[in-house]
């Protein structure tokens, strides 16, 4: 089980999900270009001394990220998708994709992520804030795989 960011616009929702990777055990990769310096101090202050416990990957871009995770399936929190979470069963190789807090992901990493999921919300609202979105879907996935650390 691996968390994506793709493209990361907000160096405080990255330095967050850096810092819950870094408690789960769980491995990170961050598809560039971000929209903020990797040494950002907001960034680092969002992550805290929890970055030297994380292992992270990053990529220059998307195809980077492809060719060094072949054959391993890609899921994609998107708000475009029709599987709602409680309906989404993982597997413990899967690598969970965010995209941009502005943007999303562009259509071919939508067509490149052959399973999608949501986040089911009331009626009327846009969207959640992705790392929340991405921590409860981790922490489903982590459940349902049964690797949780101990």
């Amino acid at each position: 089980m691996r968390l994506c960011l793709y493209e990361p616009d907000i160096p405080q929702n990255a330095g967050t999900l850096m810092r819950l990777c870094a408690c789960l055990g769980v491995p990170l990769d961050i598809v560039e270009p971000c929209g903020f310096l990797l040494t950002d101090k907001n960034l680092k202050r969002a992550g805290m001394d929890y970055i030297g416990h994380l292992d992270m990957a990053r990529h220059t871009g998307w195809a980077a990220f492809q060719e060094t995770h072949v054959g391993v399936r890609r899921v994609l929190l998107t708000t475009k998708a029709e599987t709602l979470l409680p309906d989404f069963s993982f597997q413990g190789s899967d690598i969970l994709i965010v995209g941009r807090e502005s943007a999303g992901v562009p259509d071919h990493v939508h067509a490149d992520c052959p399973a999608q999921v949501k986040v089911p919300m009331i009626s009327g609202v846009r969207s959640l804030n992705v790392a929340v979105s991405a921590g409860m879907v981790l922490g489903e996935a982590l459940r349902q795989t049964g690797r949780w650390p101990s």
